[in-house]
């Protein structure tokens, strides 16, 4: 599931006005959109490879579990420099460093979520987020039924309270996981209290001011995008059942034929 980035430098940028469009380049070196998603992804696979002793890694193995081309994956890494061995590969730790940096993973960065339902209580418990350099430091909702609560040992607080909470704990990611009635107000708090990256959750559509970044994750239209690959998918074929599982005995001439992926 892909966030949307909905900042853009647009013939507004500079004068304030609010917008909603898409950024291609992101970063310090101009790395683009793309390609900054695909290195998230690679250091995934490079993490699980240390975990498992591994030392170096081939571009081809990187292309297997982002599911590009060992072309792209060179292309991919070009931009955090000249490395990597030809007929060795690349040092993991050395590249796991090097993405790191890249993706401001360096330090810890501080989350505010705000709208402690369902979604929010997931993630505020979601584990994966410290092992990645993120710290959900505070939550936040409007209904007075939840203030008080305790989430993963974190306090929720009055929404009132956001602006205090940004400045008290150090929070300089906001996530919005509010009904789509309440977004736009909870987005227009944070970018009051200094916040200039957030990520929405929420199933409408909120504009920020230029120098604010803002990603868009609606889990519905995901679902609507599958929904609509699926029926192209088998609205003219029935679907075939899984191939059989080869026995360690079966001859090359007795294996079925394997089922062909495709990749949207």
């Amino acid at each position: 599931m892909d966030g949307r980035d909905e900042t853009a430098a647009s013939p507004d940028a500079g004068n304030g006005r609010r917008r909603h469009g898409s950024e291609r380049r992101v970063g310090r070196g101009g790395v683009p959109e793309a390609t900054v998603g695909r290195l998230s992804v690679y250091l995934r696979t490079l993490v699980g490879l240390a975990a498992a002793g591994r030392t170096t890694v081939s571009s081809d193995e990187l292309a297997d579990g982002a599911g590009v081309t060992s072309a792209k994956v060179r292309k991919d890494l070009s931009w955090l420099g000249s490395f990597g061995t030809r007929g060795v590969g690349y040092d993991v730790a050395q590249l796991i460093h090097r993405i790191r940096r890249e993706l401001g993973l360096t330090q810890e960065w501080g989350i505010l979520i705000a709208g402690i339902g369902n979604l929010g209580h997931a993630l505020a418990n979601y584990r994966g987020f410290g092992e990645r350099g993120f710290r959900v430091v505070a939550l936040v909702d409007a209904d007075p039924g939840k203030v008080g609560e305790r989430v993963a040992g974190i306090e929720v607080r009055p929404v009132e309270e956001l602006a205090a909470l940004v400045r008290e704990r150090g929070a300089t990611i906001g996530v919005v996981a509010t009904p789509a009635d309440a977004a736009q107000e909870v987005v227009d708090r944070m970018v009051a209290s200094g916040i200039r990256s957030i990520l929405n959750f929420a199933p409408a559509v909120v504009s920020v001011p230029d120098g604010v970044r803002l990603r868009k994750v609606d889990l519905a239209i995901e679902l609507q995008i599958l929904a609509y690959y699926e029926q192209r998918g088998t609205a003219g074929a029935p679907v075939r059942a899984p191939a059989a599982r080869v026995s360690a005995a079966s001859t090359p001439d007795e294996a079925p034929p394997s089922a062909a992926t495709s990749r949207s």
